[in-house]
């Protein structure tokens, strides 16, 4: 199990929401200190998709959004070690953000990996994926943007293509290919990379955002 460090800085990247309370809009240029594009992750876990993705793509801004405070802390100590400027970290839940304070129109992508799939049937109302989330989605993504979805859950993954085709904003693309798994950069997610050791399966989509 990896162990925070209480002595490292995570300040530049690991927002406090309470010092961004209310509804107001995320200002992205405010938060990155410019105008590039910005591509949002729900449920970082430990940061290891934005660490590469932004050590790939230092010109685009990266913001995740970590429901646990002790994963979202390690994985902006993560972004912090690896000396990435690019990213942050928002420790809290995605919902409400995703459909009160992301400005139309103004992310590139959204990734979406490993969602919790709550196995019980009275929990299975908690799951990220619902209709409110995918219609977030669709407002906040620019005309050609892309929503890219994975899981090891084949019934979580039947549910979310249902949710996302039933909204016509959205068409599905090929994903992108699988790189060769020898080290951390060709592994979307730690859970991606103790699925793929184990031999478990992925099921991977995407979608392109359709001009209205």
């Amino acid at each position: 199990m990896t162990r925070s460090r209480s002595d490292l800085d995570v300040s530049s990247t690991l927002l406090d929401p309470a010092e961004h309370a209310g509804d107001d809009p995320m200002d992205w240029s405010a938060l990155f200190g410019d105008d590039r594009p910005v591509v949002l992750e729900i449920g970082s876990g430990k940061g290891l998709f934005l660490a590469n993705a932004a050590a790939a793509r230092p010109d685009q801004g990266f913001f995740g959004i970590e429901i646990s405070k002790k994963y979202a802390r390690l994985a902006a100590e993560r972004i912090v070690k690896a000396g990435l400027a690019n990213v942050r970290l928002w420790p809290a839940d995605a919902g409400r953000l995703m459909s009160h304070r992301v400005i139309p129109a103004s992310l590139r992508e959204v990734h979406v990996y490993f969602p919790d799939p709550w196995w019980k049937k009275r929990h299975k109302k908690r799951r990220v994926f619902n209709e409110t989330l995918v219609a977030s989605i669709a407002r906040g993504l620019a005309p050609g943007g892309e929503l890219h979805v994975a899981t090891d859950v084949e019934e979580y993954f039947g549910v979310i293509r249902e949710l996302v085709a039933a909204d016509p904003r959205f068409v599905e693309i090929e994903p992108p290919p699988l790189g060769d798994p020898e080290h951390d950069q060709d592994y979307l997610t730690n859970f991606e990379r103790k699925y793929r050791i184990e031999g478990r399966a992925v099921y991977r989509t995407s979608y392109r955002r359709q001009p209205d």
